[in-house]
């Protein structure tokens, strides 16, 4: 009796092997198809279709912003906008009546009472206003003739006026309009006919003004005792350039190169940026700057980190995004006093950082191996902005800086000559700087146009 029970369990044991088998054997065959599906499926690596759209790729500059659960647009407590009555309107149109819509009596003898305002916001018939210079002599009793002198300074018989240069720039540079539309813009807005080659001497006529104060944002630059710093490339005339960019809160300098070497770097500043924190991401260049000290872009270890994440989900990586995120937090609540006395929470996370560049990895998750590697080499600038209170721990400004050249050249594609490109440079310094300081764009553009 025992062995007929040893022997049915025995063959239910087998049945549901057997079972399954036949659902791994099911489900190795599907997997086999669809292996042989994405072999002979396009991608990046057989194809000219670009990596972004590839299948299951994970993404080294994934955005590492992450869902806060709110709705779109304004949030409760957000102080809005809204079209307001002014107090002193610069037309006024009065409204009396005339007879009684009762009886029809005439009221024009009847004093009147206000009831009601309704403004008006509207923009006047746009149009260019010429200004015509005369210039006059007169004939002494000696015979000598004196020629008056024009005070405006015009060197031409005609020629494009301030407002126009400055909104020339404006347009360009801020509003990144292309000059085909700009072209546009002014003839059939403004009814002045400009040509291409127009604008452009617009453009060279406001940078030249520019340049002292393009050459004072860079000297305070150079003084600053934090600069983020970042690069990027484009096309001048058709040939590989770098843009670079240098700033901080207050200050934005922009600069064009033909290499994106630290010659460039010495060549703009030959006494490097001393005082400074430089922060900026792992590139060679940044580092051979002389400079204070430095600091990693956290923002830029962070996408890399998961991205090798995804590639390997191996738990080193998710305990560095652990170790950041702490640190990210721990800076916010640090107080300016904070920054002078040994803090328990950073020396944690130096302990924190020794042991985890210090953790073994195996050898066959290679990018990983050489992230950590990197690691060690740069180890004392990852915590940097945990002892300056002014020093922030990633180069998203530097970004934002670049972001501005990417878009106009999205819209223009490239810069047409060495000209253009280091007009741009200069205006587009101003213009960020501007918008730094809380200032009108436009307004400073103006009084660059108007200094001389």
């Amino acid at each position: 009796m025992e062995l007929e029970l040893i022997i049915q369990h025995q063959a239910k044991y087998i049945k549901e092997l057997e079972q399954q088998n036949r659902e791994l054997v099911a489900r190795i065959i599907k997997l086999e198809e669809q292996l042989e599906k994405l072999l002979h499926q396009k991608n990046s690596n057989n194809s000219s279709i670009p990596p972004s759209k590839d299948e299951n790729r994970p993404f080294k500059s994934k955005s590492l912003r992450e869902k806060t659960g709110k709705k779109s647009g304004g949030q409760i407590g957000h102080k809005g906008t809204t079209l307001k009555m002014v107090s002193k309107a610069d037309e006024i149109l009065e409204y009396h009546p005339e007879f009684c819509n009762y009886c029809g009596k005439d009221l024009s003898d009847t004093s009147s009472e206000l009831v009601e305002k309704r403004q008006i916001v509207d923009i006047p018939e746009i149009k260019t206003k010429v200004t015509e210079h005369l210039i006059f002599q007169k004939k002494c009793t000696c015979g000598h003739l004196t020629v008056s002198s024009c005070e405006v300074g015009l060197k031409n018989r005609i020629t494009y006026g301030n407002n126009i240069e400055s909104l020339t720039a404006y347009f360009s540079n801020r509003q990144y309009i292309a000059f085909k539309r700009l072209e546009e813009i002014f003839k059939d807005v403004f009814k002045a006919n400009i040509s291409e080659g127009g604008l452009h001497e617009l453009l060279k006529r406001i940078s030249k003004k520019a340049l002292p104060v393009y050459k004072q944002i860079k000297e305070r630059v150079e003084k600053s005792k934090c600069v983020g710093s970042d690069e990027t490339g484009c096309k001048v005339n058709g040939y590989k350039q770098w843009i670079w960019t240098w700033q901080n809160d207050n200050l934005t300098f922009i600069s064009l190169s033909k290499n994106r070497g630290i010659s460039t770097i010495n060549e703009i500043f030959p006494k490097g940026i001393k005082n400074a924190v430089l922060v900026h991401d792992c590139w060679k260049s940044h580092f051979n700057t002389n400079a204070q000290t430095h600091q990693i872009c956290t923002a830029h270890l962070l996408r890399e980190l998961n991205y090798l994440t995804e590639l390997y989900n191996n738990p080193w990586s998710e305990e560095f995004i652990k170790m950041l995120k702490f640190a990210l937090d721990h800076k916010k609540q640090l107080k300016p006093s904070d920054y002078y006395n040994p803090q328990p929470k950073t020396i944690l996370l130096e302990k924190w950082l020794k042991g985890m560049i210090e953790k073994p990895i195996n050898e066959k998750y290679k990018e990983l191996v050489s992230f950590q590697k990197r690691m060690i080499k740069y180890r004392n600038y990852i915590f940097t902005f945990l002892y300056y209170p002014n020093v922030p721990p990633d180069n998203n400004g530097s970004e934002r800086a670049i972001r501005n050249i990417k878009t106009k050249l999205k819209v223009s594609g490239q810069f047409k000559s060495d000209d253009s490109s280091k007009i741009y440079a200069v205006l587009r310094s101003i213009t960020d700087t501007a918008l730094k300081n809380k200032q009108n764009v436009f307004n400073a553009l103006s009084v660059i146009a108007n200094s001389s």
